[in-house]
């Protein structure tokens, strides 16, 4: 706002309150004046609004400060809001570049220009032609990859060629046998000529461990059915 425009200014708010304007011409120059300094940066039709909704609300005077500290938790909302879309200038010309990115936010600060948000995230389906890209990316190691590994993992390998043939996970329980643990595989037991024991892994589960899968899996389509 500009020193020239505070006068009309308090003369529109003394309307709601005649107390804005002081009789005497001097104080009231010097009234306009500490006005101007701290609503320089305000918009006058923002510094109206602002009064009209101070004096809707409020018996009291209305003092600059309020006016200045809406206008600022307003500037902060918006910028808040903008999310810096990336300038035409070219980067290599970092003058241009900051001019540019700075005028923007200028504009969105003083009102000019809505915030530049980022779009929401939709529920809606993706697109058809996206859809079986999404499929095979949509798990953290695609289905193609996953064929690549399954010889360097044949437990995993074993598990997952067991729940897509319609048979239980055996891992997907505890072993009754063993004690292992769920998703871990069986163990066997060897004790070498010393008495020794030492325990390694088996490359099948043992049979208990397959029946008690077997079970769980049949009691839970019992349960959903």
């Amino acid at each position: 706002m500009t020193p020239e425009q505070i006068p009309e200014l308090l003369l529109n708010i003394s309307y709601a309150d005649p107390r804005i304007l002081p009789d005497d011409p001097t104080e009231r120059r010097g009234k306009v004046a500490m006005w101007a300094g701290i609503l320089r940066d305000v918009p006058y039709d923002y510094a109206i609004h602002a009064a009209q909704q101070h004096y809707a609300n409020s018996p009291y005077p209305l003092l600059p400060a309020d006016i200045a500290t809406q206008w600022r938790a307003t500037v902060r909302e918006r910028l808040n809001r903008h999310t810096d879309p990336t300038p035409s200038a070219d980067p290599d010309n970092p003058t241009a570049y900051r001019t540019e990115l700075l005028g923007t936010r200028h504009a969105v600060a003083s009102g000019h220009t809505g915030p530049t948000e980022y779009r929401a995230i939709t529920s809606s389906d993706p697109h058809p032609d996206l859809a079986g890209h999404l499929k095979g990316i949509g798990r953290y190691v695609p289905d193609h990859v996953r064929e690549q590994l399954a010889p360097y993992r044949p437990l995993r390998a074993e598990r997952e060629a067991a729940v897509a043939a319609g048979r239980p996970d055996p891992l997907s329980v505890k072993c009754g046998w063993c004690d292992a643990p769920i998703g871990e595989p069986c163990r066997s037991r060897v004790v070498d000529l010393d008495g020794a024991a030492t325990a390694s892994r088996r490359r099948k589960p043992h049979p208990s461990r397959v029946d008690a899968a077997t079970a769980a899996a049949t009691y839970r389509t019992q349960e959903t059915a």
